[in-house]
């Protein structure tokens, strides 16, 4: 029997209306109060209210470095969930296609005796090739090869729509090719950054003395390999410099490559890539790759073989014996982000094989995990978003009439990816075995190279997904102006059928909201509704924006993370106008969900409807993590930490103050608020 949309919408407004009863309804009460501090004043710091009692009971894990109250459990329960799976198609010698495939994978990781054995074996080939290496075309040549198998060796490349024109797949060259997250930890001045350089320097000479270098030798490559790396950073351009799309667009032919660095030998790196014929090329960082000229040329043969040397052992530290996944953990994951314990090497083996193979588990874990109604829900949820950005386009003060219609035709033309792929990838060519964990992962990636390479020239597939079903993340992309809302995150407890519809719409619902202002941030709004790089607003309007845009880069400016550390408005400038408009959107949305079902529901927990909305977004950002990886957060991340992703969106919310009776002037209820969107 067929169904109306109209009788369909309805039914899905009943299930959203539903809620929590019994002792479902207790369980959830007794989270909230729990994760509360009672002693903390909400209209002073919502976050210490919201999520003290839960931070002072929560012991961060040894094998983690930062735990979200709602993230990290579904991220930890997804990783069982995808063990399950994975054991049983290691298990089952009558499996075939990707059950087989999934199966082997993961089956050789967990052989840690053959890996053991093998040593470094796997690694004789490449290192044969390296040691043949004796000027700057030879380890171009060679750098392509390495590519293909996964390796940024001295630069990073991307397959992505041509910026200009989002309906032809190009190759986007960049910077790259350092060991270390971020160029600012090769040549800043800030002693922290100092510490982890002469840290980094220990650890190539440590990783390439395992290789079998005295160590005397190992120390002197390793300090050349990072002089190398600094003179690759001193070229590379601030991370803030990175999210003007702008100028990022600089389209190239092969020639025009030949043209940029003459003395390179560009043939023959495309000829190892695997695409020798390569026209379409973006060159997003010209100056880069002028300066790798200069840096290949200058550079000792012997230096270009330690580089070479490092960036493989780096790659595939994780695929070789336990040595080498030790002292990678020392430095990356405990020096770097103060991890106290490596993750147990199944959890490792899950992440490898999600990472090869992510969506044929899925597709298992879809069909085993995730049920349709949440999905439907979801869905609607997201329609409520879209509809709320859309009625509050009237009062926005700094657009005039002819950006607003542009930017509800922009919205018209979005599309959501709620829930997993119509189509799953096909596997079909990726070869793998039980014989070598190394192979396996190499095989893997150059399945994945040639995937990537072969979209060059054509017009990008709009039914494939940038995330995995199971991911607990959500995504949006300008080119394609597309919004990904994977599975995975719509899990208890950041999302149930059975929770109170404020705290949904507080919860995924400002991540909804979220995701939908990235195609109006301060970069997203430079694509208009067909994913084009161009500039679509009056330049009047483009002024009134930026001004409101400063507005958010200040605010967050002044949040100190740490003491003496402060966050970099800039940096994370499009992630906060994201937060900030999407809170509003699901407050409008949630407000317009209460009006069609005759009002919000009962409050639970002792607190009404409206504040169990700002609580389902503060509990669900609850964090513990090390002091360590907030301050590389800091430095890297375009997020801003938990406690700020709280409190900035909810002192720039003007029902916020009202809510939980803050009077004007309050730290949570300031008089100045922003608003972009």
């Amino acid at each position: 029997m067929k169904t109306s949309a109209r009788v369909l919408g309805a039914a899905l407004c009943g299930l959203l209306v539903a809620g929590p009863s019994g002792a479902a309804d207790a369980d959830l009460a007794e989270r909230i109060r729990a994760a509360l501090d009672p002693k903390a004043d909400p209209c002073v710091d919502f976050y210490q209210y919201a999520c003290g009692g839960w931070i002072q009971s929560t012991t961060l894990p040894g094998d983690q470095s930062r735990w979200v109250r709602s993230f990290s459990v579904i991220d930890e329960q997804n990783v069982d969930r995808q063990r399950a799976l994975l054991d049983a198609a290691a298990k089952d010698a009558s499996a075939t296609g990707d059950a087989r495939r999934i199966g082997d994978f993961y089956g050789a990781c967990m052989d840690e005796a053959a890996v053991e054995k093998a040593g470094t074996t796997p690694l004789a080939p490449w290192l044969e090739a390296i040691a043949r290496v004796d000027s700057a075309k030879a380890a171009l040549a060679l750098a392509g090869r390495l590519q293909r198998v996964g390796n940024g060796a001295l630069m990073s490349i991307q397959i992505a729509p041509d910026l200009k024109n989002p309906g032809i797949v190009i190759a986007h060259f960049q910077q790259g090719g350092l060991g270390m997250p971020d160029r600012d930890y090769y040549v800043s001045a800030d002693p922290r950054k100092k510490e982890l350089l002469v840290a980094y320097e220990a650890h190539v000479a440590r990783m390439l003395g395992l290789l079998g270098e005295d160590a005397a030798k190992a120390k002197g490559h390793a300090r050349d390999v990072v002089a190398f790396e600094t003179a690759l950073a001193k070229a590379s351009r601030e991370a803030t410099e990175m999210r003007l799309p702008e100028k990022l667009d600089n389209k190239l032919d092969l020639a025009g490559l030949e043209n940029l660095s003459p003395r390179l030998d560009w043939k023959g790196f495309l000829a190892g890539l695997g695409v020798p014929q390569l026209q379409s090329i973006n060159v997003a960082t010209p100056e880069f790759f002028e300066a790798l000229q200069k840096e290949l040329l200058a550079a000792k043969p012997e230096t270009l073989q330690a580089y070479l040397r490092w960036g493989l052992v780096n790659q595939t530290a994780g695929l070789l014996p336990s040595a080498f996944q030790k002292a990678d953990f020392d430095f990356y994951q405990a020096t770097f982000q103060g991890q106290k314990e490596m993750r147990p090497r199944w959890k490792r083996c899950v992440d490898a094989t999600e990472t090869v193979l992510g969506e044929a588990l899925g597709k298992l874990y879809v069909e085993k995990y995730f049920p349709g109604e949440s999905r439907q829900i979801a869905v609607t949820m997201m329609k409520d978003i879209q509809d709320a950005f859309v009625a509050d386009l009237p009062g926005l003060r700094w657009m005039d009439d002819t950006t607003r219609a542009r930017a509800r035709e922009k919205k018209e033309a979005l599309e959501s990816k709620i829930g997993y792929p119509v189509r799953f990838r096909d596997y079909s060519q990726m070869v793998v075995g039980r014989a070598s964990y190394f192979a396996n992962s190499m095989a893997a990636n150059e399945f994945e190279s040639d995937r990537q390479l072969a979209k060059i020239g054509k017009a990008p597939d709009r039914s494939e997904w940038g995330m995995l079903p199971q991911e607990v993340n959500a995504g949006y992309y300008p080119p394609s102006n597309m919004i990904t809302f994977p599975a995975g995150i719509l899990q208890p407890p950041f999302f149930s059928r059975d929770f109170p519809a404020p705290m949904n719409y507080g919860a995924v619902g400002t991540v909804m909201g979220h995701e939908l202002t990235h195609g109006f941030d301060d970069e997203g709004r430079k694509f208009d509704a067909k994913g084009e790089l161009r500039e679509w607003w009056a330049p009047e309007v483009t002024k009134a924006f930026e001004e409101q845009a400063q507005c958010v880069r200040d605010q967050y400016d002044a949040y100190e993370v740490l003491p003496g550390l402060h966050l970099n408005g800039t940096l994370t400038a499009g992630e906060n106008i994201a937060d900030v408009g999407g809170m509003k959107q699901a407050w409008l949305a949630y407000k317009a969900w209460s009006k069609r079902n005759g009002g919000p529901g009962p409050g639970l927990a002792g607190f009404t409807p409206d504040q169990l909305f700002f609580l389902g977004h503060a509990q669900s950002w609850c964090t513990v993590s090390t002091p360590e990886d907030a301050r590389r957060r800091v430095a890297v991340d375009v997020h801003s930490p938990s406690k700020e992703r709280v409190i900035g969106p909810i002192v720039d919310h003007p029902a916020f103050g009202e809510t939980f009776q803050c009077k004007p002037g309050t730290p949570m209820n300031p008089v100045k608020k922003c608003e972009v969107w």
